[in-house]
């Protein structure tokens, strides 16, 4: 959450910085602020709102200059403000610092810099960071250097708690910008006579094609000609230089309006980039050489948990699912947000599996660092090969989606759902699963692209019933087996771009209490293909019908009685169980971006919400 641009070079640093921001406007979108350097001065500029109005402001109070750093704020500590906005300043004015994550003992320290005569301007854990650190700084009463920037950067880092990604300047020090990261991502841009720091790659990805992924408790000093790393206790840090993965296009809408609808769209592209390579004929399996285990080792697993937040954590229980009904071994799913609090009594031979989309996610990070602290095998399913998750992952599989620039997640859900899919056919092979088996599920995984075109066609349908329904107070999602976590998914969707409020329920639990809620007013969306429970989905929607509440169901092409007793229909190509999800997930994602739309809705910046949560 939240979004750092960093810059010093040969170019004027506004409008590459401003530019960097608009590219991670998805991270935060309370309020923006920019600091630029130049002949000695530090000129300051913010404004709560979108980054539109940060522009506007540099537009009547241009700055100068060829370094400098600027912010995009979802806020955590203190309101939307214009002093809570970032960049923040020391005691002094000369020290500015933008910062992404949670000072978690800001009040100690601010009550400790308060007695000793510091004023706060803000009500932000982040200034009291900029304050500690001009606190040290100023202590020797010595002229400030860029060694003794970072040295003072050094000590106050050393004194906090909590997770940070942070970019800073100093007015005494002209050619220096200084960054350092813990818990949360910070990427060194590398160009020729300039530098650039962000929090997102993508936020520098038209201006460079090398970066360094900065890890846990690495601080930089970047100049315009070269850069220096080292480690928050004082030693040289080992660094890698990378290629950057995808091109800045892959930051732009196209011909859509929405990125949300873009990436909706591409799904046919991403579930064969998910499997592409992975698929094997000859041994009617998966290759998943990622895994890091063999197949003995894979063999002797007793226990499968699966941990991960939001969307993440529904496709998690899809794998679930997959796992115990593909490859027989016993499944649990669980918060990721809880994993680490609770203490599980897990056999030796389990594996865990984190999932995040971004490979950043605070509580997930945090559950794969406690499970390996416990001496479990832990595997990391994400979609950023650079990440955290990625690199602290005993193994794992990358989902190959593209950036999601969205902040609802779609495609992201469906290559999620699909790795575990490859996971559960690999397993399942190992144990039980007969090669006929194994072949038949390849094809009908060769098969889904081509189906999820064929949903995308009934977009204009799928428009109709959301203007049919879009002015509902509330919503119901109801689905059984593998269709339950994708109930929950639809109504995660509906309520984060829309703002109606959404539950989703397994549908044989209608009559243990949420019938009460059925009325006219009251929509009920039902998953219910012709699978093993599909009479007693039927049953259900009776139930919903006797009731006078309306139902919208998601069923299978060319079944007649779900079309006789649903007011409204949208109908899915024929699968297996174990794929329903990644095709009726689409229509659900569908129904919630045409009611968003429909209702005036930011479907891509939904308020409150930020992409790739990195605070807890």
């Amino acid at each position: 959450m939240c979004g750092i641009v960093g810059y010093i070079g040969k170019q004027e640093a506004a409008p590459l910085l401003l530019d960097g921001l608009r590219r991670l406007e998805y991270r935060g979108y309370d309020s923006a602020g920019i600091a630029v350097l130049d002949a000695g001065e530090i000129s300051l500029r913010k404004r709560i709102g979108r980054i539109a109005n940060l522009a506007e402001l540099l537009h009547e109070q241009p700055v100068k200059g060829r370094m400098g750093i600027c912010h995009t704020r979802w806020a955590t500590h203190g309101s939307v403000t214009n002093e809570n906005a970032h960049p923040h300043t020391d005691q002094s004015g000369a020290l500015v610092l933008v910062h992404n994550g949670v000072i978690e003992n800001h009040s100690t320290l601010r009550e400790a810099l308060v007695r000793e005569g510091h004023r706060f301007l803000s009500e932000t854990d982040t200034e009291v960071l900029a304050h500690l650190i001009g606190k040290h700084l100023a202590a020797s009463g010595e002229p400030v250097t860029a060694r003794r920037l970072v040295d003072a950067l050094r000590t106050a880092l050393q004194q906090v708690i909590g997770t940070y990604g942070i970019a800073v300047l100093h007015r005494d020090v002209p050619g220096v910008l200084v960054g350092a990261r813990r818990g949360s991502p910070l990427v060194l841009g590398i160009g020729k006579g300039e530098h650039f720091l962000a929090s997102d790659v993508g936020a520098i990805a038209n201006y460079t094609r090398e970066v360094v992924y900065l890890k846990d408790f690495d601080l930089v000093s970047v100049q315009a000609d070269g850069f220096e790393i080292s480690t928050l206790p004082g030693g040289s840090s080992g660094y890698e230089i990378s290629a950057v993965d995808f091109k800045p296009q892959d930051m732009t809408m196209g011909e859509y309006p929405h990125f949300m609808l873009k990436e909706i769209f591409e799904q046919p592209e991403t579930i064969t980039d998910a499997l592409r390579g992975r698929l094997s004929r000859e041994e009617a399996t998966a290759k998943l050489g990622g895994l890091n285990m063999s197949n003995a080792e894979l063999r002797a697993v007793e226990r499968v948990v699966l941990t991960g937040c939001g969307t993440a954590f529904h496709a998690a229980m899809v794998g679930e699912h997959l796992i115990e009904q593909l490859a027989h071994i016993p499944a649990e799913v669980e918060f990721a947000s809880e994993f680490r609090y609770r203490n599980m009594p897990l056999p030796k031979d389990v594996l865990v599996f984190a999932l995040s989309q971004s490979g950043e996610t605070a509580d997930t990070l945090a559950a794969l660092r406690e499970s390996q602290r416990k001496g479990h095998r832990t595997l990391g399913i994400c979609n950023n090969v650079a990440s955290t998750i990625a690199r602290e992952s005993d193994g794992g599989v990358y989902m190959h989606a593209g950036p999601e620039i969205g902040v609802a997640a779609t495609k992201s859900f469906t290559s999620q759902c699909a790795v575990l899919t490859l996971v559960a056919l690999l397993m399942g092979r190992i144990r039980n699963l007969s090669s006929s088996q194994g072949l038949r599920m390849l094809d009908e995984l060769e098969a889904l692209p081509d189906k999820i075109r064929s949903i995308l066609s009934l977009s204009d349908h799928i428009r109709s019933i959301a203007l049919k329904y879009c002015h509902s107070q509330a919503m119901m999602f109801l689905g059984r087996q593998f269709n339950y976590p994708v109930a929950l998914e639809g109504a995660l969707k509906m309520k984060e771009v829309s703002y109606i409020h959404a539950s989703g329920h397994p549908s044989a639990e209608l009559k243990h209490g949420v019938i009460a809620l059925i009325t006219p007013e009251v929509p009920s969306v039902f998953l219910a293909p012709q699978d093993g429970v599909f009479e007693k989905n039927l049953s259900n929607i009776e139930e919903v019908r006797a009731r006078k509440g309306p139902v919208i169901g998601i069923g299978t092409q060319g079944c007649r009685r779900l079309e006789k007793i649903c007011d409204d229909t949208i109908l899915i190509p024929q699968c297996p169980d174990f794929l329903s999800p990644i095709l009726n997930a689409v229509p659900l994602q569908l129904l919630a971006y045409h009611t968003a739309v429909a209702l005036g809705c930011d479907v891509d910046k939904p308020r409150n919400l930020a992409k790739s949560v990195t605070v807890e």
